[in-house]
């Protein structure tokens, strides 16, 4: 869950507007009547319902929005997917769901205006939500797999600092633990209770040093180390709760796992060179947001190429 960096707000700045302007001119369905398959990727068909869906898609963004391009966008996002799934790196349906809702609240919208609106521009809430997952969890897929090899070089380092007037960033590290009041899926039932046993918790918390102690003495309560995590790189479902925390924890959340808080063991001002990295990717993040496309990352694009390499693409 930390390990995700992106999350849905950096999905397409401004696509709101576009969004809204559907419900004036809502897409036409007949798109969808005879749907015939277009691709096969690994097994996989992609058909021409899917590619007029991300077409629709695609002009929300303002991007071109040809059937081509629509079907190359399919075809990446489908190895993409095939492989998140093989590693077993996929966010979670909640995680999904939450950032589809926040992106609705974001835009001033209920899920449900934000699901009519996809539906009326051709899109689908179905599929935007696809798309949501894929983004959030390739990320994840590429750190996994290149590390370190994917940092910031010492002369990409000096010249971005030289643009800082000479300054490393400084920014906020936390080192934090996951405590989490686990709620089987067949007891969903008994999440009201286990809420408040996790904030009943929160007070008597005794620190991060006894706090495997501390959640022996309760029952299906594990801890999780998060180790060192600096604030760019908090998921903007903890970023909140983090920054308005009062004393050594956070507020609850509920999640696919059951119930959760995070634990501040400690937190304070660094300004290292693995921190001045993290700030200027963020950087690079909100730049690319306003310019509405996506940064370049070089690793995702030859781990794709790899990818595609491997595949068996059929195109009709």
């Amino acid at each position: 869950m930390i390990g995700a960096r992106k999350t849905v707000t950096t999905l397409f700045a401004g696509a709101a507007f576009c969004m809204l302007a559907a419900l004036v001119q809502p897409q036409s369905g007949s798109a969808f009547a005879a749907s015939e398959v277009k691709a096969v990727v690994n097994g996989v068909a992609l058909t021409t319902g899917d590619v007029a869906r991300r077409q629709a898609f695609l002009r929300l963004q303002h991007q071109k929005a040809d059937a081509k391009t629509a079907e190359e966008s399919l075809v990446e996002e489908t190895l993409k997917r095939q492989e998140i799934s093989r590693v077993r790196m996929s966010v979670s349906k909640d995680e999904v769901d939450a950032s589809f809702g926040r992106f609705a609240s974001g835009n001033k919208l209920s899920t449900e205006q934000l699901t009519q609106i996809l539906t009326q521009a051709g899109v689908g809430a179905d599929h935007f939500k696809q798309y949501i997952a894929v983004q959030m969890s390739w990320p994840r897929v590429v750190n996994a797999r290149y590390g370190s090899s994917a940092r910031m070089s010492s002369s990409d380092l000096v010249s971005r600092m030289m643009e800082n007037n000479k300054q490393k960033p400084v920014t906020t590290e936390y080192m934090l633990q996951q405590i989490i009041f686990v709620v089987p899926q067949s007891k969903k039932g008994i999440t009201g209770k286990r809420k408040s046993e996790a904030e009943a918790s929160r007070s008597k918390y005794p620190g991060c040093e006894q706090a495997k102690v501390f959640a022996a003495t309760m029952r299906d309560v594990s801890v999780r180390e998060l180790g060192r995590v600096l604030a760019p790189e908090l998921p903007a479902e903890w970023k909140p709760l983090i920054e308005q925390a009062k004393g050594n924890t956070t507020a609850t959340r509920v999640t696919e796992k059951g119930v959760e808080y995070l634990a501040i063991c400690s937190q304070r001002d660094v300004s290292d060179d693995t921190a001045a990295e993290i700030v200027f990717r963020q950087e690079d993040l909100n730049k690319a947001k306003a310019g509405k496309s996506a940064p370049e990352n070089e690793n995702a694009t030859k781990y794709l190429e790899e990818l595609r390499k491997k595949a068996q693409i059929i195109y009709r």
